[in-house]
């Protein structure tokens, strides 16, 4: 599965604040955006992009540097007041340190510099996704790796990717590492209210975790539950 793919599933449900006053570059960037996100809203100047920001509460913001009103980086710290997490993307011709300092002290998630291409735009979006999602670091599971982003495990150079479930089981005993999980907390984090789970529903997820990851990772806790050892 390609970047752009990943995006897709991370971003399709997202909202975008895009700024330009270009009027040649917002077109040819509003069209990458929207492959990308459920809604785009494009403004045209520094303070259009800070009363809509307040408006809409975007998930990703985008701005350029060089606005009518306010500057890029102007909007961005007002922003900031507001929300300290929200990914935004800084745009500009600028390779001044001047900029660069005054958009990394804003915690900007990506600086790019114009021109830039389609893949330059995408790579700017999936920094934007991965903080979006909490993204955290790949986690080595005895000969594995685990990638909570991508939600597969690879073990010599042959990528798995997990069920729903295996993945929720799998992280949860993650969060638990090196802790005795219940079959009581299992039922409470896997199953919805209403449901009815059994033990040889759970047995089933192991069963088939274990084939993916190894047997001696996750230990059986006789009548209790299981530990997952890092």
């Amino acid at each position: 599965m390609q970047k752009e793919e990943y995006l897709l599933n991370l971003l399709s449900n997202k909202k975008v604040l895009y700024a330009e006053d270009e009027e040649g570059i917002q077109k040819n960037v509003i069209q990458i955006l929207e492959l990308f996100f459920s809604e785009v809203i494009s403004v045209n100047d520094g303070q259009e992009a800070l009363d809509y920001y307040y408006y809409n509460k975007p998930d990703v913001v985008i701005l350029d540097i060089c606005m009518p009103k306010l500057d890029g980086i102007d909007v961005v710290t007002k922003i900031r007041e507001d929300n300290k997490k929200v990914p935004v993307i800084i745009l500009s011709a600028h390779t001044e340190q001047e900029y660069l300092w005054r958009a990394i002290e804003q915690k900007i998630c990506k600086f790019l510099i114009k021109p830039f291409s389609k893949k330059t735009i995408i790579e700017g979006l999936l920094s934007a996704a991965l903080e979006i999602n909490n993204y955290k670091a790949k986690i080595k599971i005895d000969n594995g790796v685990y990638d909570p982003f991508l939600k597969t495990f690879e073990v010599s150079g042959k990528i798995k990717t997990l069920s729903k479930n295996e993945t929720k089981m799998l992280e949860y005993l993650i969060s638990k590492v090196n802790e005795v999980v219940t079959y009581e907390e299992i039922f409470d984090y896997l199953w919805s209210e209403g449901s009815i789970p059994t033990k040889d529903a759970i047995k089933a997820i192991i069963k088939e975790l274990r084939k993916i990851i190894g047997k001696d990772s996750i230990k059986n806790i006789f009548g209790v539950g299981y530990k997952l050892e890092i």
